[in-house]
């Protein structure tokens, strides 16, 4: 049996597998092997497999041995094989070391990197890769590296004919499931004459 994988923040009582066995007399089911921690039931007379306490993902996958055994000879049994998966919830955010950036730059300079945010994740796998973007600003005179994070000027600026001064705020946005979390960071740009 491999049964649909359960989340980590599955609560004790959760279904988790029907285990039958087509047999002329009564059975009682029993979990024999592989569950050393404890954290799956059976229901001796109806083969419904229950998690009995909160799971572990560094336990998991798991495999514990269902056995079912003829209610009047204890010698006459089958086994089956169980294989539990966990699903890893995306359980934090994106955090950048600060939220708010302040960077010079000086005017008539040619499209040049300003910075690298670099947020972190606490989460790991697929739930920790992080991309980057910009929600607002000036996308047309800036651009971010969605790989590793490096903001760009995309053009020079001229401190006596445009502004002195712009907002871009980056998210960093996870791969998470089943959603997806984003962090923020707002970096002010100043145009030194």
């Amino acid at each position: 049996y491999q049964p649909a994988p359960l989340s980590e923040k599955a609560l004790p009582d959760t279904f988790v597998v029907h285990v039958g066995v087509l047999y002329k007399v009564p059975v009682m089911y029993s979990i024999v092997s592989g569950d050393g921690k404890g954290y799956f039931i059976i229901d001796p007379s109806t083969g419904i497999v229950r998690t009995r306490k909160n799971l572990k993902l560094e336990d998991f996958p798991l495999v514990f041995v269902v056995r079912a055994t003829n209610s009047s000879d204890v010698n006459i049994h089958n086994e089956v094989s169980v294989r539990v998966e966990l699903i890893d919830e995306n359980d934090f955010p994106p955090v950048f070391p600060s939220s708010l950036l302040e960077k010079r730059l000086e005017e008539n300079l040619p499209a040049t990197q300003i910075v690298q945010l670099k947020a972190q994740d606490s989460d790991t796998g697929r739930n920790g890769f992080l991309t980057y973007g910009i929600l607002s600003g000036d996308e047309v005179k800036f651009r971010i590296d969605e790989a590793t994070g490096i903001l760009y000027s995309t053009a020079s600026f001229d401190y006596e004919e445009e502004p002195t001064e712009y907002q871009v705020v980056i998210y960093a946005e996870d791969d998470g499931i089943p959603e997806k979390k984003r962090g923020y960071c707002t970096v002010v740009i100043k145009i030194v004459d």
